[in-house]
């Protein structure tokens, strides 16, 4: 049975390609929020961000992180008060966007 987080993960990249058309979504494009699913649990507030999810949020970069923070169906996963917790764990700054 999947987690709460990673179900809501699942749950809003379905809500986004569901109400985005395709030429909308290519924007986010080479960013890829599915990359961060090792870190929904941590964004959840469960728990510490493991060495993938570390990884995998310094390979997405400012850009790929503001523009998830841009959407509304994606902003609930980067956008929590965990958020500054992750990044600090993760040794990645915080974008300022």
């Amino acid at each position: 049975m999947m987690r709460p987080a990673v179900f809501l993960l699942v749950a809003v990249l379905a809500s986004l390609l569901a109400t985005r058309g395709a030429a909308d979504f290519s924007a986010l494009a080479p960013c890829d929020v599915m990359q961060l699913s090792p870190c929904a649990s941590a964004f959840a507030g469960k728990g510490s961000p493991t060495p993938s999810c570390c990884a995998r949020l310094k390979s997405h970069g400012p850009n790929c992180l503001c523009r998830y923070k841009d959407d509304a169906n994606l902003k609930r996963l980067v956008d929590t008060r965990n958020k500054r917790r992750v990044f600090t764990a993760c040794k990645v700054p915080v974008p300022s966007c």
